[in-house]
């Protein structure tokens, strides 16, 4: 990733609609979104916000918050991978395998 800070008005509805499914599911970290995307974890919080309905939001940020899954350095040293056993079939994703 370069040092340019990633903006969400460069990304398209797909990775949009991406990211927010990542940030639903529960062994997505947020350091693996950065890795995929350059969102830090506010980023994603704001982008969440934007493009979600108020009260699915909250819902959201209720369910992540101190969920140690979310988090890299929270995660037992068990877990060595970031991404949920659907994320291989989704096409679009940018790092799985093909």
């Amino acid at each position: 990733m370069t040092n340019k800070e990633i903006t969400t008005d460069s990304l398209s509805a797909i990775d949009i609609d991406r990211i927010i499914e990542m940030a639903w599911e529960d062994r997505t970290t947020f350091e693996a979104i950065e890795i995929q995307f350059g969102l830090k974890q506010q980023d994603v919080i704001k982008l969440m916000r934007t493009h979600m309905k108020a009260s699915s939001f909250k819902m959201w940020r209720e369910r992540t918050k101190g969920r140690n899954t979310k988090h890299e350095v929270k995660r037992s040293s068990d877990i060595d991978r970031f991404k949920c056993s659907r994320q291989r079939t989704i096409s679009l994703n940018k790092v799985s395998k093909r």
